[in-house]
């Protein structure tokens, strides 16, 4: 089960881009919490009290408890938006939770006894086709991750989410039943076809016809005249006559 953490943050009275932009001035992050059918709430936070559940990676599929002025949310975060050039967290959503809510969560599928695989020790490749899947789960349950034991597989075997235990009351947002991996043959490489011994021509064949064309081309025609020009080229010039 995920772990809740508990962040501290402040109400703000006032909305927009120039609102925010002043919280953040003061080295704070704005926010928003929504949901559970009551009004948006405006928060700030403090920047070094969010920043180590980001860099987790986990994030937005972390329970978290607001303490908003003394009072407690409990809430999931749904959006976070970063400065595109320095990278720093500008703004995060928050969805409320309400009492026996559920949400959908994107939760990490992870793979173990790799080595008890008969099919990866005989050559086979693990292939991944799911490295998290959509989940819903009860607002106060959310799995860590999703495991495939792999002790056993034969190459050729594949692992659908139906062949996962789910925890109670966790259920997968697809209809489909999603393949998450999947042993498969290593592919051989073809050899490639001896082309120089099939496309190979002796000398002497390609030597007898340009020798025969080149004879033919030097031999004068018959009676010793010189060959006839050819059909179509232009007449000799007449030489100009002489003046009396």
């Amino acid at each position: 089960m995920s772990k809740i953490v508990t962040i501290k943050a402040d109400s703000r009275g006032q909305a927009g881009k120039g609102a925010a932009r002043s919280v953040r001035r003061t080295g704070a992050i704005p926010g928003v919490v929504y949901g559970d059918k009551q009004d948006p709430q405006l928060i700030q936070l403090t920047y070094n009290a969010v920043l180590p559940f980001v860099e987790t990676g986990r994030f937005l599929s972390t329970l978290v408890d607001l303490v908003v002025d003394g009072k407690t949310i409990r809430a999931i975060p749904r959006d976070i938006q970063f400065e595109p050039v320095k990278d720093r967290i500008i703004h995060v959503d928050f969805l409320r939770l309400g009492k026996d809510s559920r949400i959908a969560v994107e939760i990490p599928v992870h793979f173990k006894n790799q080595d008890q695989a008969p099919g990866l020790k005989s050559g086979g490749v693990l292939n991944v086709v799911s490295h998290s899947v959509n989940l819903y789960c009860p607002a106060d349950f959310i799995p860590d991750e999703i495991v495939v034991d792999l002790a056993g597989m034969q190459i050729g075997q594949n692992v659908h989410l139906s062949q996962i235990q789910l925890p109670d009351r966790v259920t997968s947002v697809s209809r489909e039943d999603l393949t998450l991996c999947a042993i498969t043959a290593q592919a051989k490489e073809e050899e490639a076809p001896a082309e120089a011994a099939s496309a190979e021509v002796p000398a002497t064949a390609q030597k007898a016809p340009a020798a025969a064309a080149g004879a033919a081309a030097a031999a004068p025609a018959k009676g010793g005249a010189a060959p006839a020009a050819a059909k179509g080229a232009a007449p000799a010039a007449a030489a100009p006559a002489k003046k009396k």
